[in-house]
């Protein structure tokens, strides 16, 4: 296939996964992420058809030196891959204006940028596609995580938007929709006390959602979900806004157990620990 893809967090368990299967698939990888230490590990695991980019996807500049270098080294760009992301547990009353901006820029800004930027090298490819990780909870509000939230809710009706726009202009747009999934990220919420939400049910793997992109690939639309009795369940609970108090309670209740379980799967998996009665990563 030898298709060119730009992905953004490269270097996270679901940019991992992602990249694994699109290596499979012969494809030339560009991994962009701000961790120079993983993205070197990653490249080795991947071999001489990967490539990265170091880049904080909130400085604008570095987004333009990234759609350059691209089109230096290959002339196209066949994919983009919108996957970084990052979220903060801590309470809204309590968050600096600079942590709502910073969450905003790389979730909802740098990807609409990015997007943009990347066009005229989209545009030269014969199959020029665009997929987004957005999230469940761009559907479902999570009280623990409002800009968390307002940014996948403002990238999932973005993206629907430009998928809408562009499509008349050959270049196909999709967004995938997981909800939890194992990844460093989501280990870290855990420990920290982040949004029980997301542990009704167990997290999913990475390469679900991976096997998601794959299937976007194959058969494109405007969006797919790992776990679609979720996305119904979020989809139905949204059709009600007003009884959202009472229903979250519910969901609630059943994410705090569904939480202590997975942290209790953590330390029973070394990858966490108790100290002074509090869970801590190894």
């Amino acid at each position: 296939m030898n298709e060119v893809v730009v992905i953004t967090g490269g270097a996270g368990g679901i940019g991992q996964a992602i990249c694994a299967k699109l290596i499979q698939r012969g494809m030339r990888l560009v991994l962009v992420d701000i961790d120079r230490e993983r993205l070197d590990q990653a490249l080795e695991r991947l071999g001489p058809q990967a490539t990265a980019v170091v880049a904080d996807l909130a400085n604008h500049a570095d987004l333009q030196r990234l759609i350059e270098q691209v089109e230096q080294q290959f002339g196209r760009l066949d994919i983009l891959i919108n996957n970084a992301a990052i979220t903060r547990v801590e309470a809204f009353d309590e968050r600096s204006v600079e942590s709502i901006v910073g969450e905003l820029n790389i979730n909802l800004i740098s990807p609409l940028i990015l997007t943009r930027l990347a066009i005229p090298l989209l545009k030269r490819s014969a199959d020029p596609r665009v997929i987004t990780t957005v999230s469940i909870g761009g559907i479902f509000p999570m009280p623990e995580s409002p800009i968390y939230s307002a940014s996948k809710f403002g990238l999932r009706g973005a993206m629907l938007s430009i998928g809408l726009d562009l499509a008349n202009k050959g270049i196909k747009v999709g967004s995938i929709l997981p909800a939890a999934t194992e990844t460093p990220m989501l280990q870290r919420e855990a420990i920290e006390g982040g949004n029980a939400l997301q542990f009704i049910d167990p997290p999913q793997q990475p390469e679900a959602v991976a096997d998601q992109v794959l299937r976007m690939l194959d058969s494109p639309c405007l969006e797919r979900t790992p776990k679609a009795s979720e996305s119904w369940l979020s989809a139905l609970a949204m059709l009600f806004p007003n009884l959202l108090p009472r229903s979250i309670r519910l969901f609630r209740k059943r994410g705090e157990k569904g939480m202590q379980r997975y942290l209790e799967s953590l330390g029973q998996r070394g990858l966490a620990h108790r100290v002074d009665g509090r869970w801590e990563l190894k």
